[in-house]
C-alpha cells in the first residue's frame, strides 16, 4: 500500500518566491521529489460564514503532490502547522488516498 499526499498551498503573489521555494525543497529533502502544480493554480470557491455576510470568498492554490510507502501522521500535522505560518493561514488542507502503484 502507498499513499498519495495533496498538500493544498494558497498561491498569491503577495507571498514571496521564497516561501513557495523553501517548501519545494523540504519536500524533495524529506521524501526525494514532489509534483508541483504551478503553471495554472487551481480557484477555490467556497460560501463564507454569516459574520462575513455570507458572500462568496475564492483563493488560488498550488497543489503538491508526494508519494509515500508509510504515512508519518506526527510529521505532517507538524507540518501543517509550519506552512500554516509559513503563509499566514489559518488552515492548511492536507488529504490523503491510499494508492496501489503498478
Amino acid at each position: 500500500m502507498a499513499y498519495l499526499v495533496d498538500v493544498l498551498i494558497p498561491y498569491d503573489a503577495k507571498i514571496p518566491a521564497a516561501g513557495y521555494d523553501e517548501t519545494k525543497q523540504e519536500l524533495v529533502d524529506q521524501f526525494g521529489g514532489v509534483t508541483l502544480s504551478v503553471n495554472s493554480p487551481a480557484e477555490g470557491l467556497w460560501q463564507g460564514d454569516q459574520d462575513t455576510g455570507g458572500d462568496i470568498e475564492k483563493d488560488q492554490i498550488i497543489i503538491a503532490q508526494i508519494m509515500v510507502d508509510a504515512l508519518d501522521r506526527v510529521w505532517w500535522i507538524a507540518y501543517r502547522k509550519t506552512l500554516e505560518d509559513r503563509f499566514n493561514q489559518d488552515e492548511i488542507l492536507i488529504r490523503v488516498t491510499a494508492i496501489e502503484k503498478l
